[in-house]
């Protein structure tokens, strides 16, 4: 289908690699180290993963030939109305998820597609309700799968997500953070 592109995937995420591979589509990853993911302080939700999913794409332009297809994403959780992003310490990470515990939180990915000619970008939301957890099941999922790359402090196709989510509303795979539906819809739109 989009055979006339080099399509690369502007992420480390190895969740990404595997959902963008999932739609069979060949592709191979190359990133920019040292990227500013600073957003204005008026972005709410979504606005900010579909912020930083732009400006991630504006910083491959000076690479990009007439068939490249650059495709980056940011994906954040919303909770009380502010952003857990990826936790830096394993105290912070077990205060994110005890935040959440119990509680309702959004997870908002924005999606930018890009190519010499044409730009696409769109975010997806879901909602997530959590169980309470203990202290304990806390600690254990933090030390034994240190989600220190996962907005939010959790990945929900690990085991917290398969004790801890109580229920979702919207899309699985923009939890884990590439919303693969609408990107399809997207690619498509790019024949």
């Amino acid at each position: 289908m989009l055979e006339k592109y080099d399509i690369i995937l502007a992420s480390n995420s190895p969740r990404r690699k595997e959902l963008l591979g999932g739609l069979g589509v060949n592709f191979r990853v190359q990133t920019i180290s040292g990227l500013d993911e600073s957003y204005p302080e008026t972005l709410q939700a979504g606005e900010i993963p579909l912020y930083l999913a732009k400006k991630k794409s504006s910083a491959y332009e000076q690479i990009m030939a007439a068939n490249t297809m650059i495709i980056t994403a940011d994906t954040i959780v919303w909770h009380n109305n502010r952003v857990l992003g990826k936790p830096k310490s394993r105290e912070q990470a077990i205060e994110m998820i005890r935040s959440l515990a119990g509680d309702n939180h959004k997870v908002f990915t924005g999606v930018c597609v890009k190519t010499k000619d044409r730009e696409a970008s769109f975010f997806c939301e879901s909602s997530v309700k959590f169980a309470a957890l203990t202290q304990a099941e806390i600690e254990y999922y933090v030390d034994n799968y240190k989600p220190f790359d996962k907005a939010g402090a959790y990945g929900i196709q690990e085991w917290i997500g398969y004790v801890g989510v109580e229920s979702m509303v919207g899309s699985f795979y923009n939890i884990m953070g590439l919303p693969v539906h609408q990107l399809y819809a997207v690619l498509k739109s790019f024949e």
